[in-house]
């Protein structure tokens, strides 16, 4: 197998610890029941790695990879500014769905200390906005 994509002919490149990461973090949130509706949700100032649905709850999801505690590990990294911005792009994200009603939301993380299923740690309603 060579390094080449086969339709552009340039080298592919490899995934970053961060995608494989993102990859973990949905297929657990599927085994555990949850819908996934997106996936890297940008807007301008924020975004939110992964919404998902939990039967009527909307789930804004950050996902946080750190292999060196020695910065704090995964839940220290989610400071109180990355926190707004995750706000921010939820709020875009609810502004840019036709709804009757806001649906009752929740902030979850999901901190690996390795790229493991195995070493997941699944923080629900990890933060709020109020």
């Amino acid at each position: 197998m060579n390094d080449q994509d086969s339709t552009s002919g340039q080298a592919r490149r490899p995934q970053t610890a961060g995608v494989i990461a993102e990859q973990l973090a949905a297929r657990f949130l599927e085994r555990h029941g949850l819908t996934i509706l997106a996936r890297n949700y940008r807007c301008r100032g924020g975004e939110v790695d992964i919404i998902c649905r939990e039967e009527r709850v909307l789930v804004f999801v950050e996902v946080r990879l750190r292999r060196n505690a020695g910065y704090g590990g995964a839940a220290a990294s989610i400071t109180a500014t990355k926190q707004r911005r995750i706000a921010l792009a939820a709020r875009h994200y609810l502004a840019s769905q036709a709804r009757n009603a806001e649906p009752e939301c929740r902030f979850d993380c999901l901190l690996l200390d390795a790229l493991s299923e195995a070493a997941i740690e699944w923080l629900r309603a990890a933060f709020s906005t109020a």
